[in-house]
């Protein structure tokens, strides 16, 4: 995004002690922005959040350029990216991600114009991405190899800078039509939980215990995830909406209806998006769990709730049951979606009812699961199965047809 002054950063000011050893200021992300320094209130760990605090301040003090009709090349891609924020990222269900995800975008095309946007510098933008790491990769502390980031995650940036410059052009800001290429989209993942698999994972979320100095505790810190689970396999949801969903009618949220069992999965007030968020009926055994959970008070105003308070992400929580229950790393929360579809096609469900049920186009379920329905081209193989059959029939009633005629023959000779 367009700098203030020479340029805001974000720097990590060290804690400072006193001379007999008493603590004078914590760790703190800051801004420096110039000549000047502004706390963020971030502690060292909080990365995104001090990154959250950063964009407010681009988009608080900066006024990009919108004047009309320009050419690429008087066109800087920071303020793009600025007016996609002001006008765009903030109407999205996960606002603070499309900032970071932004913030990164700009830390790279830095000063760049719309005139450098092509397939060369997209490229290269591809593999200085795939070289670095996550931000919440430790290695050092995990004691595992630190996650990369995919090719995937680099596309998925580049098409918010599609579109960050197609609104612009959309404004009548530019000129010409500036294309961003993308990489290859990388394959369907096939992966989903078997039954067995899915029990492993639910009950090692829901008997997760607080481990504090090295020693196990009673506390439970991973019912909530346990929730999540449950509420993934049996709708078919992504997890935005079910970490969004409230039990009464919310602006800005989504909701379950615990009276009629219906699941409005799209966020009051939203529009409609290609992430097609119909409504959905509940299943009962899901239908009576969020009701005795809501009688019980385990949970209060959200369907996902941790300490009384709705849950944002439940990313952290799930990676360690995933570990726990010995899962590989392909294990995602968007996995519940796939595995739901799936098992939907399994029980043998039409197309029509399930695509109805997940959102999904009837043409994306049958390409992607479809050959998990007993019925998967049961015609075609019925056809050619029978084409042995059929010919030996056809070849048979041309003997037979030869046999009476041959006999016909004789009986009018004698």
């Amino acid at each position: 995004m367009p700098r203030p002054a020479k340029g805001a950063r974000l720097w990590l000011r060290p804690e400072e002690r006193s001379s007999d050893g008493t603590l004078r200021k914590r760790a703190v992300w800051v801004i420096r922005d110039g000549s000047r320094k502004i706390s963020t209130g971030c502690a060292p760990k909080d990365r995104a959040g001090a990154e959250r605090v950063l964009g407010e301040h681009f988009a608080n003090k900066y006024q990009p350029n919108r004047a009309r009709g320009r050419h690429p090349s008087e066109i800087l891609i920071a303020d793009v990216l600025t007016i996609y924020l002001t006008d765009i990222a903030r109407g999205h269900v996960r606002e603070n991600e499309t900032k970071q995800r932004v913030l990164t975008l700009d830390a790279w095309w830095a000063d760049r114009t719309l005139e450098d946007v092509n397939g060369a510098n997209c490229r290269a933008y591809v593999d200085y991405r795939t070289a670095q790491r996550w931000k919440s990769a430790k290695p050092g502390k995990t004691g595992r190899a630190p996650r990369m980031v995919t090719s995937a995650a680099a596309r998925r940036e580049l098409e918010d800078l599609r579109a960050a410059i197609n609104h612009h052009r959309r404004e009548g800001l530019c000129s010409e039509i500036v294309s961003v290429v993308l990489p290859p989209r990388a394959d369907a993942r096939e992966r989903w939980l078997t039954r067995s698999e899915a029990a492993r994972l639910l009950w090692t979320a829901w008997r997760a215990k607080q481990i504090m100095r090295d020693k196990g505790t009673r506390r439970a810190v991973g019912r909530h995830v346990a929730r999540f689970i449950l509420v993934g396999l049996y709708t078919g949801t992504r997890s935005s909406a079910i970490c969004g969903a409230a039990l009464m009618p919310t602006a800005g949220r989504g909701h379950v209806d615990l009276d009629q069992g219906v699941f409005y999965r799209r966020a009051i007030g939203r529009r409609q998006t290609n992430k097609r968020q119909p409504p959905v009926k509940l299943p009962p055994r899901l239908l009576a769990h969020l009701r005795r959970w809501r009688r019980l008070g385990i949970i209060h105003n959200s369907v996902v709730e941790w300490n009384g308070k709705p849950v944002d992400s439940v990313r952290k929580g799930f990676e360690a049951a995933v570990r726990a229950a010995g899962l590989g790393r392909e294990v995602t929360p968007h996995i519940l979606r796939h595995t739901c579809a799936t098992w939907l096609m399994q029980r043998g469900v039409s197309l029509w009812d399930a695509s109805g049920f997940l959102g999904m186009t009837v043409q994306q379920l049958e390409e992607g699961y479809g050959h998990h329905h007993p019925d998967y081209q049961d015609e075609a193989v019925a056809a050619l199965g029978g084409q042995y059959g059929a010919r030996n029939t056809v070849n048979k009633a041309r003997q037979t047809l030869a046999k009476v005629t041959r006999i016909n023959g004789d009986s009018k000779a004698r």
